[in-house]
């Protein structure tokens, strides 16, 4: 039975969340691999909007057991409230697991996040100043502190002052900041354990059995391609890999168990915080995609930047993650524009480039070259079929579908559940 990766195929805010709802339905785990609470979905569930930040967006299918991978860093504080919230609008949390290894984000690591932004200053890298990055250097430092280190307090005494040793010397001798107190950090991460004991698992183990029993596992990344570490527009980056080879790390399945990778692509392009976006709009164009989209960060509260499609970005998502399908979101955003441009190369130093520069300095000069598609005015959102909607929104779909590279399989008409069109089944 199939383990399906669903990941952003742009920098992010594609709609992964409502794609990985309508699948919820039919598969048996839903599993968060990298990223933490710097990521947020929007699902829509009837008259109900729900907004995730940590928690898989499988936590709303009773049917389907949500999983934080290893690969993922918990803010204990954030994912707590979470639960809380959902629990009082009567969403059933209990079948929660969180992996033993995933790393826990700190106070000091929050503390350090947004006293460097604020030193860097016109340099700043645009992070959400939660931490993130601060516990994957700690991650990769072997500094860090996972989840089931609060249950043991004498290594997790060792951890924080192992952290704190250097951490320290930073924030007072370079940041004028108090130094952190190890008791303080170690009490305060104590006070988590018992409530997060419930969920705490071996979760490489119970996926690998579960997908030995033929059980359907989602992975599902936070953030976009062009925001992996490794693969996205270096430095203006997250600090994990939202890419399909982050799945394998990140919940400790090994790639030939994966048999389908799905990019969610939106009909448009965004992006939120600093780095380059060769399609971005600063015209009346841009402000109507970000009003009729309602172009917010679920997370950051932040106006995303919004821009033309661009081929270029999704030619490059199918490349790095071997995309089988795409599923296409927010179509309707762009109904009433009698004509709407594509991105279909870049013009760099006077040359037509049709894929992905690898140089940094390449990609911050390229100038968008444009098609130009014909519009449509017709509502979509009540369309079922494919060939419900308007012959120009056809063409548009599939106009996208050729130059991108893989199949388009599905297209979001609406915010709603209901509110898509399938053409082939993902499953």
């Amino acid at each position: 039975m199939p383990a399906l990766v669903l990941l952003g195929a742009q920098w992010g805010d594609e709609g992964k969340g409502k794609a990985t709802d309508l699948l919820g339905g039919s598969v048996d785990y839903v599993v968060r691999y990298q990223g933490g609470n710097n990521a947020g979905h929007t699902v829509v569930v009837g008259d109900q909007k729900y907004a995730l930040h940590l928690l898989p967006s499988g936590i709303l299918t009773p049917e389907c057991t949500p999983v934080i991978g290893n690969g993922v860093v918990v803010d204990p504080s954030v994912l707590l409230s979470e639960l809380s919230g959902l629990n009082e609008r009567g969403v059933d949390t209990s079948k929660l697991l969180i992996s033993g290894n995933a790393h826990i984000i700190t106070p000091y690591n929050v503390t350090v996040d947004k006293v460097t932004e604020r030193f860097l200053g016109k340099r700043k890298i645009g992070t959400t100043g939660r931490g993130i990055g601060p516990t994957y250097a700690d991650k990769i430092n072997r500094v860090g502190i996972r989840v089931q280190d609060l249950y043991d307090e004498s290594i997790l005494t060792q951890k924080v002052e192992a952290a704190l040793d250097v951490k320290n010397q930073i924030l007072t001798k370079l940041y004028n900041r108090r130094a952190i107190a190890v008791e303080q950090v170690v009490e305060e991460l104590l006070a988590y354990a018992d409530k997060l004991a419930p969920y705490v698992a071996d979760t490489v183990l119970v996926l690998n059995q579960a997908l030995d029993d033929d059980k359907v596992v989602l992975f599902e990344g936070g953030q976009g391609t062009l925001l992996d570490i490794d693969h996205g527009t270096y430095p203006f980056v997250t600090s994990s890999n939202p890419t399909a080879g982050g799945a394998c790390t990140g919940a400790g399945v090994g790639p030939t168990k994966i048999s389908r990778v799905i990019g969610i692509l939106k009909a448009y392009t965004t992006r939120v915080g600093a780095g380059p976006f060769p399609t971005e709009l600063f015209d009346e164009d841009g402000e109507a995609l970000r009003r009729i989209g309602h172009e917010r960060g679920v997370t950051t509260g932040r106006d995303r930047r919004c821009g033309w499609f661009d081929a270029v970005i999704a030619r490059y998502a199918t490349r790095v993650n071997g995309l089988t399908d795409f599923f296409l979101t927010k179509l309707d955003v762009l109904t009433g524009w009698e004509q709407i441009p594509v991105c279909v190369a870049y013009e760099i130093d006077g040359r037509r480039v049709e894929e992905l520069p690898y140089s940094q300095t390449d990609f911050h000069h390229a100038k968008p070259v444009y098609e130009t598609l014909p519009g449509w005015s017709e509502d979509i959102t009540k369309a079922k079929s494919f060939s419900d909607l308007p012959k120009n929104a056809q063409n548009y779909v599939k106009a996208l579908e050729e130059m991108s590279g893989a199949p388009i399989s599905a297209i979001g008409v609406g915010p709603g559940r209901d509110e898509t069109i399938e053409i082939n089944s993902f499953i």
